[in-house]
């Protein structure tokens, strides 16, 4: 909402124009209550594939993202449930991570270890340099290749908002960038779980690969639920370490990404810098660490100390695991795979070729460390 800026408009009178939390409260509610229907949908199917096979072959959790996208596929939400659903998409999310934290113990963390540490930032970096190298050899400007080999390396959608006002980047190129990383994500979160009879992968590297690949902190849920609760705890870790990533890079490069921002005259778009192109490295601290990281963290923190009682886990897992489905059908929802369409061939080959690498390179590190 623009601010009130006439002087003729009184003090109180401008004061109002801000919306009350009645008003947030029911801009909010059409779409929240849509992810609602289509998590009740998605449950219902996984309990009538239970009760037909014998079990859920697709979860919850990856069923109310299909049935997001195909909703997504034949009707584009209006402004009236757009509140909601990126109220899904973002708070519930960030609140669903939270709570995960309470599964986390120290002794997982101990577990992995400082070799996986260390070669998580070693698989980020080599990441970044293939997939930049990649975009560049398919003929990508210099700022789209940015984009898209942070968005593969580190966190999707996240890193490509951080990295674009810093580079100067266009609307078109983060716009291109942000459709195929939330389509090639869900692929992703599909197909992913097939790797594991594939490559004879044990609950630990499972969730180790997935960290490392995944885009987002809930489709690394998705993908490791089927699989283990082990998977789900160190797949966790691992892209939250990952994600944590993200700060160095952005201050490197606002530091020596200098000619990226003052390229050949290209405007940088409202959706990339706020409509002016960034002159200086400014960083928000919020985009390098966001806030439920930290509280993620201090829940573990607490579940290591045993502040919080044995007999709230279980609760805090499944309130977990409800939230992480209303954001993944909010998810699918907001999955429009006709922008990806119209991204062009360069694009699409640099995003998957790049996706390829990282899995190699992460496949590689678990085995350079001998997970088990």
């Amino acid at each position: 909402m623009a601010d009130v800026q006439s002087n003729s408009v009184p003090a109180s009178s401008a004061g109002s124009s801000k919306p009350s939390v009645w008003e947030r409260k029911r801009s909010i509610a059409p779409g929240f209550v849509l992810c609602l229907a289509v998590s009740a949908v998605a449950v219902g199917f996984e309990h009538f594939e239970a009760w037909v096979t014998g079990r859920a072959w697709l979860e919850a959790l990856v069923l109310a993202i299909l049935l997001g996208t195909v909703v997504r596929s034949f009707w584009t939400p209006s402004q009236k449930w757009r509140a909601g659903i990126a109220f899904s998409a973002k708070t519930v999310l960030e609140v669903a991570v939270v709570l995960l934290g309470a599964s986390l113990s120290a002794g997982t963390i101990v577990a992995a270890g400082p070799g996986l540490l260390f070669g998580i930032a070693g698989v980020v970096t080599v990441a970044l340099a293939t997939s930049y190298g990649l975009g560049r050899v398919l003929g990508l400007s210099p700022r789209m290749a940015v984009l898209v080999a942070c968005g593969n390396s580190i966190c999707g959608n996240s890193a490509i908002a951080a990295v674009a006002p810093v580079i100067g980047a266009n609307g078109e190129d983060v716009a291109a960038s942000i459709a195929f990383t939330a389509v090639l994500g869900v692929l992703v979160v599909l197909g992913l779980p097939l790797l594991v009879p594939l490559l004879h992968l044990s609950d630990l590297q499972y969730g180790v690969l997935a960290g490392l690949t995944v885009y987002a902190v809930p489709q690394v849920l998705a993908a490791t639920v089927p699989v283990a609760a082990l998977s789900v705890q160190m797949g966790t870790l691992v892209k939250l370490v990952r994600v944590l990533m993200l700060g160095p890079v952005v201050l490197a490069l606002s530091l020596f990404g200098s000619h990226l921002r003052t390229g050949a005259g290209e405007a940088a778009s409202p959706l990339a810098a706020g409509g002016r192109r960034p002159t200086g490295p400014r960083i928000a601290l919020h985009r390098l660490v966001p806030w439920f990281i930290l509280a993620f963290l201090a829940m573990a923190a607490l579940r290591s100390a045993g502040a919080i009682p044995e007999v709230a886990l279980a609760p805090i897992a499944q309130l977990a695991t409800i939230l992480t489905i209303i954001s993944m059908a909010a998810l699918g929802l907001g999955v429009d795979i006709r922008v990806v369409a119209r991204a062009g061939g360069r694009v699409t080959a640099a995003v998957t070729l790049s996706l390829i690498a990282l899995i190699a390179v992460s496949f590689g590190l678990i085995h350079a460390l001998g997970l088990v």
